[in-house]
């Protein structure tokens, strides 16, 4: 089931194209794409550009993909509070509220929404402790999801 929904998904990004401020940058196979993401009009993050890792295993779209920002010396991870200098991302839709009717293209602009709504740049206050000590996968995190006024 994996490879025909990610072969469905990568074909409508590919011709329909991906939904504003979001461009495939890398979709050679079905275990690991690399998105760029743009938040539109007036926000803190106005004319940055990040780039989101999706990291896919047999059990997609049942379980959701590990997902990332991706931190080298083209890409950062954005000052967030939800998102730690690593790249984790601590969104409730990556986690126990992941559904499998969620695309790669509804995470990104969710990820747009989330960056967009943001009203201060800033890391989450457990971000060293955090980073020191996380999984590879952010999966394996215990998130603890209790904000949603960032």
């Amino acid at each position: 089931m994996s490879t025909r929904r990610l072969q469905k998904e990568l074909l409508e990004l590919k011709n329909e194209g991906a939904p504003a401020g979001i461009q495939l940058l890398k979709g050679d196979d079905f275990q690991s794409w690399i998105l760029s993401i743009e938040v539109l009009g007036e926000s803190l993050y106005k004319g940055d550009k990040f780039a989101l890792e999706f990291r896919f295993d047999s059990q997609y779209p049942i379980a959701p993909p590990s997902v990332t920002f991706v931190v080298n010396e083209q890409f950062q991870a954005p000052e967030h509070p939800h998102v730690y200098s690593n790249g984790h991302i601590c969104a409730s839709i990556l986690a126990n509220e992941w559904s499998p009717v969620l695309t790669v293209s509804a995470v990104c602009i969710t990820l747009q929404s989330m960056l967009a709504s943001c009203k201060r740049k800033e890391r989450p206050p457990d971000n060293d402790r955090y980073v020191a000590r996380a999984p590879a996968d952010p999966r394996r995190t215990r998130w603890a999801f209790h904000d949603d006024d960032v």
